[in-house]
């Protein structure tokens, strides 16, 4: 049916006519007066999640499929999108229809996830079934067919039978994943609650869960239906079963573990209660069973006998997602009736998580944000959040509805870069009407963020850089136990050639590594985030010679305040020390004066000691006395803190190694005059704990940096 001549329409076209509006239908005045939402006619309509789907005239003069998240009392509509056209191509493409009162409607499926399937017909007469997930991407790998039905859906979960074949087909939209979930069997009774999938057992009433990502049966219920159930609906803890359109029919608690005997006829299932349509009183009636007895039904609106035996999904619908019931009025708007059944506690139906290795630059899978779903049977608000490895908030999201899609870039809440390590996220919902709460919590590592100190690995452990006396320059890994564990080395180094392990000097989030050539010159070597070792000859560019008159060069982490590591460099003639800031666009800034450190024997570039977020250094007195200097943020340091006395005079090197043991906290590497290796593991407060021997034999090495 059509308005107008029809006209061919393109996929990419969809995107100019997906816009959605935000309207409200303001509140309700009561139950029994639902708010309209007007239309000038309805062809197929469902509802589950507070999403209500329809088949709609636009503004143009086409149908098209039309989503409108409602308001968890169903009494606003909080956005609205198209989720595909319904009318027809100029080759004959359109979707699949069934008669109905309004002509021929079209069967729709919402999964509760703003989500809706039907099936699209070809040119030749295929039927193709469709998930749309957005207002302009759908889902089509499914295979050809005719005299397609779906059978149910939930969350990323549906089932459809196909005339054609005798087969039905079980299968999972994922947003951001492939699936592997497909399964092809016989037509049989089906429903899915998440993953699980409810068919018929062996023998009367035996009704069987198989759960779709275990790829096993895990349960076999015994209903007590007098027969091999016909028809199933699964909602949480509710198993509506019948025997047939005018057989007996119940619903099982599988909580109480007992049967509840409902009216037979056909019936859609919501949370603890069911509606059918008594034509004969033009009548929806609701039928209460949450309290373990069926209540005797009662009206819950007018809705005529018309022509159509079977109105579910044509006229009205039920959210079974712990909302109430949708129906198309004879002014053709449609309205929601709340149950005023009360809802089983908020829970969760199930979820997808991303892999907990996150590498937010993407280098691995080219995916830059970690997306994970959880489905939830009710509406809720939700907040999710990211935390560091010592329990600082890193980023909160926040959202409302029963379908949950986090993502996260990798970055905290002011739009910088987490750093890079080990996370825990915690993911909290309140239900919207006030009964349950859900709390769920994992951990994941991200990598591709900023660098911690020293961290030229690229997930925030820090890396120690050694020399030994054949030119190898190697790369000291650790895997977070305090000690290093492995190592990449690059040959053709010179003697005298010093290291400065650094931090991104450009927009890659990848760790530079300075090196100064015995003749004085700098260079910057591109940082390769664990990716091989430095060579001589490997990727670089010079940052000017000279540098031979400082006897000194580390670095800190940021003294500027802007997120970027700086370097330190103390000139052997004068004892003062410069501050050559990272400009970020692979240079340094000419250097500045900050202070005079002629006497110090040792100066180390730390990191953050003390958890303000800016570098610190730590500098030995010639008494052996440690002290430290805390980053102001400005491109300066505060007065000196000590640290420990009479400390390391056995010392020969000092390293300021970055978070070596997992905690978070930037930790302290030294070598004595016997070539023996401790840790001491920094405390987050600006202190470290006692000594931990970790290595002996280092003597070997010409350069510890």
């Amino acid at each position: 049916m059509t308005r107008r001549a029809r006209i061919a329409l393109t996929l990419v076209s969809l995107a100019a006519l997906s816009a959605g509006t935000l309207t409200s239908a303001g509140p309700a005045a009561a139950d029994t007066a639902p708010t309209p939402i007007a239309t000038d006619g309805v062809w197929g309509i469902d509802y589950a999640g507070g999403y209500l789907t329809s088949v709609e005239y636009r503004p143009d003069g086409e149908q098209y499929v039309v989503g409108r998240q409602l308001s968890p009392d169903g009494s606003a509509v909080l956005e609205q999108a198209t989720r595909g056209f319904a009318g027809t191509y100029a080759d004959g493409t359109h979707l699949q229809r069934v008669p109905c009162d309004a002509g021929d409607c079209v069967p729709l499926r919402s999964l509760g996830t703003q989500s809706v399937g039907y099936f699209r017909v070809d040119e030749y007469g295929k039927e193709r079934a469709q998930i749309w997930v957005e207002p302009n991407a759908y889902r089509s790998d499914e295979p050809d067919v005719t005299g397609g039905r779906f059978v149910d859906a939930t969350g990323r979960y549906y089932v459809y039978n196909a005339a054609s074949t005798g087969k039905q087909y079980v299968d999972a939209v994922n947003r951001y994943r492939a699936e592997d979930d497909r399964l092809t069997r016989s037509v049989t009774a089906a429903s899915v609650w998440g993953s699980a999938l409810w068919t018929p057992g062996s023998g009367n009433g035996v009704v069987t869960q198989y759960d779709l990502e275990g790829k096993k049966t895990v349960a076999t219920v015994s209903t007590g239906a007098p027969c091999t159930v016909k028809e199933l609906q699964v909602v949480g803890r509710w198993i509506y079963w019948n025997c047939g359109p005018t057989g007996a029919a119940g619903v099982y608690d599988r909580t109480a573990k007992k049967n509840i005997k409902v009216p037979s006829g056909p019936a859609l299932v919501g949370d603890g209660y069911l509606v059918q349509h008594d034509r004969s009183a033009g009548k929806l009636m609701l039928t209460d069973y949450h309290s373990g007895t069926a209540a005797a039904a009662r009206a819950i609106v007018d809705l005529p006998a018309g022509n159509t035996a079977d109105q579910r999904r044509l006229t009205w619908s039920v959210d079974k997602l712990g909302g109430g019931v949708a129906y198309v009025g004879a002014d053709h708007a449609i309205r929601i009736v709340p149950s005023g059944v009360p809802t089983q506690s908020l829970g969760k139906i199930e979820s997808d998580l991303d892999d907990n290795l996150f590498d937010a630059a993407g280098r691995n899978s080219g995916n830059m944000e970690w997306n994970s779903t959880f489905q939830l049977n009710k509406p809720a608000g939700w907040t999710f959040t990211v935390k560091d490895a010592q329990g600082r908030i890193d980023r909160t999201l926040k959202g409302s509805g029963t379908a949950i899609t986090v993502s996260w870039d990798g970055k905290t809440t002011s739009g910088a870069y987490a750093y890079n390590g080990p996370k825990t996220w915690t993911l909290t919902a309140t239900a919207a009407d006030g009964a349950g709460t859900y709390t769920t919590s994992g951990k994941l590592s991200l990598s591709g963020g900023r660098q911690g100190h020293h961290d030229q690995g690229g997930y925030a452990y820090g890396e120690l850089v050694t020399l030994n006396s054949s030119g190898a320059l190697s790369l000291q890994y650790t895997n977070g136990t305090g000690k290093f564990d492995w190592k990449q080395s690059g040959p053709g180094w010179p003697a005298g050639t010093v290291a400065v392990p650094f931090g991104d000097m450009g927009k890659d989030r990848c760790a530079e590594m300075l090196v100064r050539m015995p003749n004085g010159e700098l260079r910057r070597y591109a940082g390769k985030c664990g990716e091989g070792s430095y060579a001589p000859a490997s990727s670089h560019t010079s940052l000017g010679t000279g540098w031979n008159a400082y006897n000194v060069l580390t670095a800190p982490g940021d003294l500027t305040g802007d997120g970027r590591t700086d370097l330190l460099a103390r000139k052997a003639s004068t004892g003062d020390v410069y501050l050559f800031a990272n400009d970020g666009a692979s240079k340094l800034k000419p250097g500045v004066k900050i202070r005079s450190w002629a006497t110090y024997r040792k100066i180390v570039g730390a990191g953050d000691l003390n958890g303000d977020g800016f570098g610190d250094v730590l500098v030995q007195d010639k008494a052996g006395t440690l002290w430290r200097y805390d980053g102001t943020g400005t491109g300066q340091v505060k007065e000196r803190v000590k640290v420990f006395s009479n400390w390391g005079t056995s010392y020969n090197v000092v390293v300021g190694v970055g978070d070596i043991t997992g905690d978070g906290k930037n930790d302290l590497v030294s070598r004595d005059s016997g070539g023996n290796l401790y840790r001491n593991n920094g405390n987050g407060k600006g202190s470290f704990g006692a000594r931990t021997k970790i290595a002996t034999g280092w003597q070997a090495y010409k350069g510890v940096f």
